[in-house]
């Protein structure tokens, strides 16, 4: 199985491709190891297996004394599962990892892959909305997903019903991506079958899931972050005050992506999300042509032909007041949880606030992390668990 493998360039003999799979695999498998704390780890240890090796004594410091890695046969199934997916494993490590999605906070190490890399790169915009849609919502989403494909674009939606199944239909001939809240090899809804067949000739299935895993509540928004980190802009066309949709454009907006917006009838409940995007800042963009014009130069820049050299970045430091005296860790674990509440907190202001250094912070929010006290979310924000 192919899986772009690239050497962190240690001065050691790099291990085998498979053996690195599995390091990669064991670490963010791990009980309670996301892949913002995935990144955190191999950027204060080095290497995915030095990050690896110290995570028991991390968990121990951490006050979890019984805590166990992921367990290298747990491993080896999933790339056994995979290969028998007929899926490839692209790590964030691997050229064939899309720079842009690399960009984003909290990053997935892994993806899952059916189908061609090469579209995962080739200008992606996001075409997504309701499940429930119109049939005028449902010809919107055709004819943009088919103006974009023959101007050079590939859809990218996440294989909902609705407004993201009308996308990709479209979008067939051009190419398009669908990003999968389970496996890549576990269709949902079961009536997308055969289109996601489809999309694996011509285009790609991807996931940061295993293979074989069924879709759960959870994973869709943590699906929603991928759509929107691997597009240069998000399209939402009709989308209830309270939808998925607006989380990807919420996510687009944290990443730095442009968010754009089809308008509808204010009696509409369909079109509640969209015009609200819109009145919030949103560019209103009746066709492809729009998203187009949106993403010339003097709006997005062009993606750089050649990709960065991969690597995994360590967080921005962060610039603190004079360090005072902490009282040490769990005084400090405790002061981070009594700043923090379930509505999300910038980790930047709570190191500020607390006048400690970010390497002496960023510990014992790690410890909390693993704890499972607190969740790290997109945007480099924090909230209680």
């Amino acid at each position: 199985m192919d899986t772009g493998f690239v050497s962190f360039g240690t001065p050691q003999t790099p291990p085998t491709a498979r053996d690195d799979d599995l390091s990669f695999l064991r670490l963010i498998r791990s009980r309670r190891v996301g892949p913002a704390t995935f990144h955190r780890l191999v950027a204060e240890h080095g290497t995915v297996t030095a990050a690896l090796d110290a995570l028991p004594q991390v968990a121990a410091q951490a006050g979890m004394t019984d805590y166990a890695i992921c367990p290298e046969g747990v491993a080896a199934a999933e790339l056994n599962a995979g290969r028998k997916a007929g899926a490839r494993m692209i790590r964030c490590d691997s050229p064939l990892y899309p720079a842009a999605l690399r960009e984003i906070d909290g990053a997935p190490p892994v993806l899952w892959l059916r189908g061609n890399p090469e579209f995962l790169t080739l200008n992606p915009v996001a075409v997504i909305g309701a499940r429930n849609a119109s049939s005028l919502g449902l010809r919107m989403a055709r004819g943009m997903a088919t103006g974009l494909g023959e101007l050079g674009h590939t859809v990218v939606a996440g294989l909902a019903r609705g407004i993201d199944t009308a996308a990709h239909n479209a979008a067939l001939p051009t190419g398009t991506v669908a990003v999968m809240a389970g496996g890549v090899d576990v269709i949902y809804p079961a009536e997308n079958v055969v289109l996601a067949a489809q999309i694996v000739e011509q285009g790609a299935l991807v996931s940061e899931q295993p293979p074989g895993t069924e879709p759960a509540a959870r994973h869709f928004p943590m699906r929603n972050r991928i759509i929107s980190g691997l597009s240069r802009a998000v399209v939402v066309i009709e989308a209830a005050h309270r939808s998925g949709s607006l989380i990807t454009a919420r996510n687009a907006l944290d990443q730095g992506r442009e968010v754009m917006a089809v308008p509808g009838h204010p009696m509409d409940a369909r079109a509640a999300g969209c015009n609200q995007l819109i009145r919030d800042g949103a560019i209103l963009v009746r066709n492809s042509q729009d998203v187009a014009d949106a993403l010339q130069p003097d709006g997005l820049a062009e993606q750089p032909a050649h990709r960065p050299e991969p690597q995994i970045q360590a967080s921005p430091a962060v610039a603190t007041r004079p360090g005072r005296d902490t009282g040490g860790p769990v005084q400090l674990e405790a002061r981070i949880l009594s700043r923090l509440t379930p509505s999300p907190t910038e980790e930047n202001d709570l190191i500020r606030d607390l006048g400690v250094t970010a390497a002496t912070a960023s510990a014992a929010i790690l410890s909390l992390e693993l704890q499972g006290r607190l969740t790290r979310l997109a945007g480099g924000r924090l909230a209680l668990s």
